[in-house]
């Protein structure tokens, strides 16, 4: 079977080295039983995500994210640009997107591609990784590669905001999407029920205005314990961070012991898989995962 084509834009925490490499490595593996090939767009830059938003103004921060969709279209053609963070979706999505309403902002951007030698025509659609194993693969022909089933884990799956909101997955609701527990239950293990799978982990407040990222933090982990998880599953790199880093540091403060793992949904697909721990980049856990790292080595 001929695999499915697409321009991958890693985004700087994946790339390799980076502190969510080992999400990078679950993806090729996943994708590979998937027959998915993600074909690396060439020379890409930085999104631009929250730093965006400071104080270079809309046209840089557009432009900088024009220039990997430029560069996708240039070397990848007919293609679709996908990504597995949602910070770097959301960024390359909203350019892709306001360029197509705004022609002048469209010939503004172009003006500034045309110094590295580029120019948009904006024929690219911006894609979550999540997005194409919904709508390309399907949930059928996702459990068809399953030859591990996790039976026995309970997982809360923990969506966060900004894979949800403001453009969110087709079909499904902004205030209890239900993707994630269908990845976790068709590999067999358990969802449980979970009322904070859209709360925002706190984002850059970890490192601004620690007490308060903390505090939602902690909401996360105290309701997954609450609902009889076992594990956290996330699609985001800077939640999966954020919940399993400051762990210590809530228990440090306030005497509680959390020691919940937080994995992403391609680590749980190449266990599954068949991949063995290290594929599966449960080696990258601060908080190891030992059921599924369990599993793993069966």
């Amino acid at each position: 079977m001929a695999k499915k084509q697409y321009a991958f834009y890693p985004g700087c925490t994946s790339q390799k080295g980076a502190t969510a490499s080992n999400y990078l490595t679950s993806i090729e593996v996943m994708c590979d039983k998937l027959d998915i090939q993600l074909n690396e767009i060439p020379d890409w830059n930085c999104c631009g995500t929250s730093i965006g938003y400071g104080e270079g103004g809309e046209l840089p921060r557009l432009a900088i994210s024009a220039r990997n969709l430029a560069l996708a279209e240039q070397h990848l053609p007919g293609q679709d640009m996908v990504s597995g963070c949602p910070a770097c979706w959301l960024a390359n999505r909203e350019t892709a997107e306001r360029l197509h309403e705004n022609s002048n902002l469209l010939a503004e951007t172009n003006e500034a591609l045309r110094e590295a030698g580029l120019n948009l025509k904006n024929e690219v659609r911006s894609r979550h990784m999540v997005e194409v194993l919904i709508e390309d693969i399907g949930f059928e022909a996702m459990k068809t590669p399953v030859v591990k089933e996790l039976e026995g884990i309970k997982m809360a799956g923990y969506v966060g905001c900004q894979t949800n909101r403001p453009f969110g997955i087709a079909g499904e609701s902004f205030e209890n999407p239900q993707y994630l527990d269908k990845m976790v239950e068709l590999v067999g293990a358990e969802a449980v029920p979970y009322d904070q799978k859209v709360t925002c982990c706190g984002g850059a407040l970890a490192f601004s205005e620690p007490d308060k990222a903390q505090k939602q933090i902690r909401d996360i982990v105290e309701s997954a314990y609450d609902h009889g998880a076992e594990m956290i599953v996330t699609p985001c790199q800077l939640c999966q961070a954020n919940v399993e880093i400051y762990q210590s540091e809530i228990n440090k403060k306030q005497g509680t012991k959390f020691k919940m793992p937080v994995v992403y949904y391609s680590q749980l697909m190449t266990v599954a898989y068949g991949g063995t721990a290290k594929q599966a980049g449960l080696d990258g856990q601060l908080i190891r995962a030992e059921k599924l790292e369990k599993i793993a080595g069966k």
